[in-house]
């Protein structure tokens, strides 16, 4: 046998046919598969609360001690199936492993629903032999399969992405290659056997191998309810943007009140501030603000019962309000590198020393258009320039935001004073306290050149934001 592998794991789910594939891989010398090690309710097979000298609590204790007990008491390869659901810890640990052979079992999904919901009416799991067959015929629910489905293409896609990540590969095997012997010779292969087999194993059958409308009661009426399930993600927004991290130091906390701000770039951020500071009547240097986090992590700890919030804002009135202040303005919060570059290159028509008397509200519009052009692609991964946070989509902020910690409450632009009242009252503040207004855009302002190019060129940038909160036109 080779030495390029310590050990290995079938990746499956329940009714994808491993028992089916772990029957044949024993059947080759020197490989053993243990069965489901780590499913949390029993240890390798139902019913057992014990393997290989290793209990149930002790592999609770620490799963180390089972794939180590496996592996001593194999002579050759030991392995074990993994599901979904089975020890998160181990799957953290053997997908970092190069030592350990990914084995990845497939199975069309309502296959896999069906013969499951028909072994949970009959009881019966596995199929030995013919004469100990148990058939029924089940009901479709659409419900409990999407949420099936949903379960297998998370773990799916993790799977595939920590593949990728580790720059490590798997042998993929689909659930009718189990009976195609060439295919499992070539697994074997894969796991350092060089033994072939001439026949598949004979201790497992297939169950049910009649086709779906004889096993499902309202076949019709599956068909009709699958007929909306997106088989090929026809409906997802490509997101190329780069990831983003928490963003720690641009936190700001009250000075008295319990109370963290995490902002999105290009909101209402001085009206925020101000709010923050006639809270605890204070001024603006008594906020606390460039935490690391282990700061942060210090005030959590002695703010009690303390909340964190952020404000999202109409793409239309963000951006805007960012290209304004950022590209338009060469006052000391703007972009003059940005700035030429979007003149010279992407033909965003903005004065390049500042406003003057010339520009003209058809100029400020007809380039704000352009540069919602140039936003798109940015988005996209299509330019040079970076993705500054000014513009970049608020739900990629606020996933990078979770990196360290949700915010308790996203707060609405234009519901800002209601919604920062019921924030301060969770406290325990009970405050009358009118926002500042905010300030409209300068030179222009939003009012005076929106139309629906606008909003549509805006809504094709950002559809990712559009559907995740739900916003509407922006007027």
């Amino acid at each position: 046998m080779s030495n390029q592998f310590d050990y290995f794991v079938i990746l499956a789910e329940m009714r994808t046919g491993s028992n089916f594939l772990e029957a044949t891989v024993n059947s080759y010398p020197g490989l053993t598969c243990w069965g489901e090690a780590y499913n949390p309710a029993f240890v390798g097979k139902a019913n057992s609360d014990k393997m290989c000298g290793v209990s149930k609590a002790q592999r609770e204790q620490n799963p180390n001690t089972l794939l180590e007990a496996m592996k001593s008491n194999t002579e050759g390869l030991a392995g074990f199936r993994f599901f979904h659901n089975h020890d998160p810890r181990m799957f953290n640990h053997f997908m970092d492993d190069p030592k350990c052979a990914k084995i990845i079992l497939t199975r069309n999904p309502l296959e896999s629903y069906v013969s499951k919901k028909i072994a949970d009416q009959t009881g019966q799991w596995r199929l030995g032999d013919l004469k100990d067959a148990r058939t029924a015929k089940v009901t479709f629910e659409k419900r409990e399969f999407e949420t099936m489905l949903d379960a297998i293409k998370t773990f799916q896609v993790e799977l595939q992405r920590r593949l990728q990540v580790s720059g490590q590969t798997g042998f993929y095997i689909n659930y009718e290659d189990i009976k195609d012997i060439e295919v499992v010779n070539g697994l074997a292969r894969f796991l350092g056997v060089d033994v072939e087999q001439h026949t598949t194993s004979q201790q497992t059958k297939v169950q049910n191998p009649s086709q779906l409308k004889d096993k499902v009661n309202n076949f019709a009426q599956m068909v009709t309810e699958l007929s909306d399930v997106d088989h090929f993600n026809l409906a997802s927004t490509p997101n190329f943007e780069p990831r983003r991290g928490p963003a720690v130091p641009s936190y700001v906390a009250a000075a008295n009140a319990p109370l963290l701000y995490l902002p999105v770039r290009s909101g209402p951020e001085a009206t925020v501030r101000d709010w923050m500071c006639a809270l605890d009547s204070v001024e603006q240097s008594d906020l606390t603000i460039g935490f690391s986090q282990k700061t942060l992590r210090q005030w959590k700890r002695r703010a009690k019962e303390h909340r964190s919030f952020t404000v999202i804002s109409h793409p239309v009135a963000r951006l805007h309000r960012a290209f304004c202040t950022q590209i338009v303005s060469t006052g000391e919060e703007s972009f003059g590198e940005i700035r030429d570059v979007l003149r010279t290159t992407y033909k965003v028509d903005v004065p390049a020393d500042g406003v003057t008397d010339g520009y003209s509200k058809e100029q400020h519009k007809a380039a704000f258009l352009a540069f919602i052009d140039f936003v798109k692609g940015n988005l996209n991964a299509q330019t040079s320039v970076r993705v500054d946070p000014s513009w970049a989509s608020q739900s990629e902020i606020i996933k990078g935001f979770s990196e360290f910690s949700m915010p308790d409450m996203i707060v609405r632009e234009e519901t800002l004073e209601r919604d920062l009242t019921c924030l301060a009252r969770a406290v325990g503040i009970d405050p009358i306290l009118p926002l500042n207004p905010i300030e409209d855009d300068k030179p222009f302002s939003l009012a005076a050149i929106y139309d629906e190019d606008i909003e549509q060129a805006v809504k094709q940038a950002y559809q990712r934001d559009y559907m995740m909160f739900g916003f509407r036109a922006f007027r």
